[in-house]
């Protein structure tokens, strides 16, 4: 894998920021975008610019062509049985929603349990106490081990017969902790429960095989997977989808139509109403492909040593605190002693470093970690061992900036 052949097909990385290089240590928030990814939208509204399925003229063909070709090219990424499988939405949030809303408010009642962890982003969390609301249902939390990982002990204690919904993030978003989500599909179908993940922060970093995983629902975004803002995926099994009411009616999603009542269309375009992220669509169709070019494995390999290498560094800094276990993600959440993680952030910006900070949408999982906000440096293909050693040097500067707290 050759990390700089892949930065030069990332124009944005080519710039100064405050009068030093750019190094984009927040791809867990959104990932760049290469040059086959903007070159494919463009071409799109350049060439192919129509609505799909609705037309029959040479454009709207064009157009729906290049829109069910990214269905499929999804389908193979994930490894789902079907494209009946795969809808297309928003992002991660809609697609959790969907979720929620369109099985979960329909099978839920008071007495059932909905199991989720303190680990989860807020798109995973809100729903679920939104869904239990109006259902009567109770949301149940697996305790976290003191590492931020989750023991599958605890999930088997947890997980009853009056389970009816497991969610649970694949990777999370601020401690890196992987689930083991295979394990945890199978308590959660010994109970008679579905399992709904959270692929935001899986899907772009790892080989994703639901099929294997067994995962009843998986939800991801395109612009964490250097593909466009506003293109989301839904995975489902085919028997839940079809058992669903779909979450927004207009047109697109309906076969027919009278004055009192309508019929839907087949799966995959009942959950689809209106007019889709066409060239959203495309772009993740050509952000697949790049990713695939690459290969799954080599960039799995490739962060996990940059993850390695970014904790060795940084525990060489005094007064520093890490967040989360020691195998993680290609994340590491951090706070300096006495430094806000805000005035962490805007110090090293002003070093051309551009890292998250704030709660991350995970407030509960602030409150665990006892701190309101943390600082978040994360990791992509196009990172290295470089990039790691200006962020170290940049945290050092801080230090020295806000000495006199130390």
């Amino acid at each position: 894998m050759d990390v700089n052949a892949i930065r030069e097909q990332f124009p944005i990385l080519h710039q100064e920021v405050n009068g030093h290089p750019l190094v984009y240590l927040d791809s867990s928030a959104t990932s760049q975008k290469p040059l086959p990814v903007i070159e494919a939208v463009d071409a799109y509204y350049r060439e192919d610019n129509s609505n799909v399925h609705r037309g029959v003229h040479t454009l709207g063909t064009r157009a729906t062509e290049k829109y069910e070709g990214a269905r499929e090219k999804v389908r193979k990424f994930i490894n789902a049985k079907s494209t009946a499988e795969v809808i297309f939405t928003r992002g991660t949030t809609t697609s959790i929603n969907t979720v929620a809303y369109s099985y979960a408010r329909a099978n839920l009642k008071e007495g059932d349990e909905i199991v989720i962890t303190p680990m989860e982003h807020h798109s995973n969390l809100i729903p679920w106490q939104q869904a239990a609301k109006a259902t009567g249902a109770t949301l149940k939390y697996v305790s976290l081990q003191n590492d931020g990982t989750v023991s599958l002990d605890d999930i088997r204690e947890t997980v009853t017969g009056n389970t009816k919904v497991v969610a649970i993030t694949h990777v999370s978003n601020v401690l890196g902790t992987i689930n083991p989500v295979k394990e945890i599909a199978g308590i959660a179908h010994q109970n008679g429960a579905v399992i709904v993940v959270d692929g935001a922060q899986g899907a772009p970093h790892m080989n994703v095989d639901v099929q294997d995983l067994d995962c009843d629902f998986y939800a991801f975004s395109g612009h964490k997977m250097v593909g466009p803002t506003g293109i989301g995926v839904l995975y489902g099994k085919q028997d839940l989808l079809e058992d669903m009411e779909p979450f927004e009616f207009g047109g697109e999603m309906i076969d027919f139509v009278n004055l009192y009542d309508s019929t839907w269309k087949e799966l995959p375009w009942k959950f689809e109403g209106g007019t889709p992220i066409i060239a959203g669509a495309v772009g993740l169709g050509a952000a697949i492909d790049f990713l695939n070019d690459v290969g799954m494995d080599n960039i799995t390999e490739h962060e996990q040593k940059l993850a390695d290498y970014t904790m060795e560094k940084l525990r060489t800094i005094d007064g520093i605190n890490i967040y989360g276990p020691e195998k993680r993600a290609a994340l590491v959440t951090f706070n300096l002693e006495d430094v806000h993680p805000h005035d962490t952030a805007t110090v090293l910006d002003a070093e051309g470093i551009a890292v998250r900070a704030g709660h991350h949408c995970a407030q509960p999982l602030m409150k665990w970690l006892d701190v309101t906000a943390t600082a978040r440096a994360s990791f992509y293909l196009y990172n290295t061992e470089e990039d790691v050693d200006r962020l170290v040097e940049g945290l050092l500067k801080t230090k020295e900036y806000f000495g006199d707290v130390f």
